[in-house]
């Protein structure tokens, strides 16, 4: 057994406190579960960085020689492929379609993070994937909602799964195996969405599972690890559940030099009951896909 490694999460940051505060609560639960040195490394805005977590981890661990890397992402993208690896000091996993030649601009978040200082083994674990276990948690979410639901038990219910969207394949890929399983697996009625960058969008989504069922009560589950701009504010707006800001400010860190959001938040024609879930957060069952995950590298 190695003794001298170290474990970072590996997590976006965001500019809302949610993260940081799920992303503790995340370490916190994976230490106790694992007892090994663990540390939190964010790409950018929070801190610490991912150079700032190896760094934590040398003092932690006397004689540090391998540090496992594990992104904390449901898919696969531009981040677990291009950007981790080069945070890492790795080479990335494939071309960026943001920036082909590998010059990054020099306000780029990646020409501007800390260089990682370190001699010994740094293992990219892949991220999350759709791991069967997320199958417990989508389940698990639905019945908790249906406990806050006015209608009676016998109205008709229709489930959604909505994703973020990504310019590359894998985030459809993903949602789309989770679907499947999810879908082969439940009495509902189901369909899947995007919030952007990818087809369908929530209102086309739901258009099409109202249109093909009897549907009274509409069950919209976010497959979001953290709660933020996206599921706090997005997602609620779409779904009419909260007011669209009469202009809309989208303060939004995401690649800001070359993603413009212009979020259409056109909102959804369906006038029966919509429940709307947290996401995972630092659930256990997450706890556990991280884990096994961690023990199948040592």
């Amino acid at each position: 057994m190695l003794k001298n490694y170290g474990i970072i999460l590996i997590s976006h940051g965001s500019s809302l406190p949610y993260g940081e505060i799920t992303f503790n609560e995340i370490k916190d639960k994976f230490i106790k579960k694992t007892a090994l040195s663990t540390e939190i490394g964010y790409m950018k805005v929070s801190e610490p960085s991912i150079a700032g977590a190896l760094e934590n981890l040398k003092n932690e661990v006397e004689n540090l020689d391998k540090i496992i890397a594990l992104p904390v992402f449901l898919a696969p993208g531009i981040h677990t492929n291009i950007d981790i690896p080069i945070l890492l000091g790795l080479e990335p996993l494939e071309v960026d379609p943001r920036c082909p030649d590998g010059n990054y601009p020099e306000d780029h978040y990646l020409s501007i993070a800390d260089d990682v200082d370190f001699d010994g083994e740094i293992e990219l674990l892949p991220c999350i994937g759709p791991d069967d276990d997320l199958l417990d948690f989508i389940n698990k979410r639905i019945d908790e909602v249906l406990l806050t639901s006015e209608l009676d038990d016998d109205a008709k219910t229709g489930v959604l799964l909505v994703s973020h969207g990504s310019r590359l394949r894998y985030n459809k890929e993903f949602t789309t195996a989770i679907y499947d399983k999810f879908n082969k697996n439940t009495e509902y009625p189901t369909t899947f969405g995007f919030m952007e960058l990818e087809e369908p969008n929530i209102p086309t989504a739901i258009d099409n599972l109202v249109s093909e069922n009897e549907i009274d009560r509409l069950i919209v589950v976010p497959i979001f690890i953290a709660p933020g701009v996206h599921t706090t504010n997005d997602i609620p707006t779409i779904l009419g559940l909260k007011e669209a800001p009469s202009h809309h400010h989208h303060h939004h860190d995401h690649e800001s030099e070359h993603h413009h959001h212009h979020h259409d938040l056109s909102t959804v024609d369906f006038d029966g009951e919509i429940l709307y879930p947290e996401p995972i957060k630092a659930d256990d069952i997450l706890i556990d896909i991280l884990v096994k995950k961690v023990n199948n590298a040592l």
